[in-house]
């Protein structure tokens, strides 16, 4: 069976083709979007459950994967008495239940928000690399099964989204190291067949569905771990085509999305309680380094020296030398109990309050009894401008690398909804109408409707 497969910074979610169309699929409690993340006792089990799931499957298969992580799986007997798991305990949650054990245990185990943002990175061993396979399978062996509940179907064919650059730097290498990771992956986890689609084509050719007449459109969508702008020529002249390349007209991308805006608005209003602009005895002022790399949690590098054991000791020593101890103590507390991703999930919330609501109260409880900051809108707007300038650029290069003007503005993505987004590229590229799709679901529904014509 074909399935477009919209593997997410944020969420993750599939979609088939029904007699009414595109259907999403239900991947956790009757929900079709499923949060980007992982959670392990400790990481040695994830490649235990892609082990498992390999034999279960492919003798062959599992064999030659069994001996490229011998180290690992020799270790597990051991870490599964130490943790007190079961063979039948997999020790390993994606989704919501991987946010909830993470929000339980934040002290324990292994947790990761949006993997794909990693999978790009410049510098991967090919340690780490093969471990971001591990991640990439892991997952999606859960969902292809849970859709398979669903349809009652095997899986055999998909087309994943991908952004156009899945980093900043790195250029076309670290794009092919993504796909390679997300290749493998899939194949491992029983697919036969993957092919990939930039994400706002993919949301392009949905949209493109509904038009009557043909026009330029520049596909704009705000992933959480990406925007990318593509500029197309779409309508009932190219409906159809399994050929579309001489209809695309120019593409940008750049990894700076959702959870960049979450970041931002974590570090600049709630980092200030962790002791972020405060002045050490000398009179010189707190660097702002340890508290860019709490926030940072989509960057690999910088979650690791924050967590380490030297910044541990460096925190501690320059509690002695600070004029508000009891404010970096609160950062100390972040650090030693892994509490990152949850001081930028209240980002997030707020984000996504703001875009209704004059303000939001954010709850650091987590971190110490009572604490909590209001945010204005206007603070958000202050917080996140210069990431929006960067998105504003993004569209103004596709734009003007297609040497034409769009007739429309499509918007998609989980922060597409923003209007501060809106006013600010409305305020960039002057009055082209400006319309939004299915923030979440135009990128699924347009992978689906590529994989049929590819597939059939």
């Amino acid at each position: 069976m074909i399935v477009g497969f919209d593997y997410g910074s944020s969420n993750c979610a599939m979609g088939v083709m029904g007699e009414q169309g595109v259907k999403l699929i239900s991947l956790e409690a009757e929900r079709t979007y499923l949060p980007s993340t992982l959670y392990a006792q400790h990481n040695a089990l994830v490649v235990d459950y892609v082990a498992k799931q390999l034999q279960n499957r492919n003798a062959t298969e599992a064999t030659l994967y069994c001996e490229s992580r011998a180290n690992t799986l020799n270790s597990l007997p051991a870490i599964r008495r130490d943790l007190g798991l079961s063979q039948s305990e997999s020790g390993l949650a994606i989704g919501s239940a991987a946010i909830s054990e993470y929000i339980d245990f934040p002290e324990e185990g292994y947790f990761v928000k949006s993997p794909k943002s990693f999978f790009g990175a410049v510098g991967l061993k090919a340690q780490q690399i093969a471990f971001f396979e591990d991640i990439a399978t892991a997952m999606i062996m859960q969902i292809k099964q849970r859709a398979e509940h669903q349809l009652r179907q095997a899986l055999t064919h998909t087309v994943i989204g991908r952004p156009v650059n899945f980093q900043a730097i790195g250029g076309e290498q670290s794009n092919q190291q993504a796909t390679d990771i997300l290749t493998v992956a899939a194949k491992r986890a029983g697919f036969l067949e993957v092919d990939f689609l930039f994400e706002p084509l993919a949301a392009g050719i949905d949209y493109e569905t509904s038009l009557s007449e043909d026009k330029k459109v520049l596909v704009v969508d705000i992933g959480g771990g990406t925007s990318d702008c593509s500029f197309v020529q779409m309508g009932p002249s190219y409906r159809g085509k399994s050929v579309r390349e001489q209809d695309f007209l120019s593409h940008s991308g750049k990894r700076i999305g959702g959870n960049d805006l979450d970041i931002a608005l974590s570090f600049h209003k709630l980092m200030p309680l962790c002791g972020l602009g405060s002045q050490l005895k000398s009179g010189l002022p707190m660097p702002n380094q340890p508290f860019w790399q709490a926030c940072k949690i989509n960057d690999l590098q910088l979650q690791t020296d924050f967590y380490s054991s030297s910044n541990s000791r460096a925190l501690e020593s320059m509690l002695r030398d600070v004029g508000e101890p009891q404010k970096l103590a609160r950062l100390i507390t972040v650090q030693q109990q892994k509490l990152g991703h949850q001081i930028v999930r209240q980002g997030e919330l707020g984000k996504i309050t703001l875009s209704q609501e004059a303000q939001f109260a954010a709850n650091l409880s987590f971190i110490e009894q009572g604490l909590n900051q209001t945010v204005s809108v206007n603070e958000l707007a202050e917080s996140i401008d210069d990431s929006l300038i960067q998105i504003c650029a993004l569209a103004k290069q596709a734009i003007s690398d297609a040497n034409t003007q769009p007739d429309v503005i499509y918007l998609t993505g989980g922060s597409a909804q923003s209007p501060l987004l809106k006013a600010k590229l409305q305020q960039a590229l002057g009055d082209i109408p400006m319309l939004n799709g299915d923030n979440f679901g135009s990128v699924t529904a347009g992978l689906t409707k590529w994989a049929e014509q590819i597939f059939r």
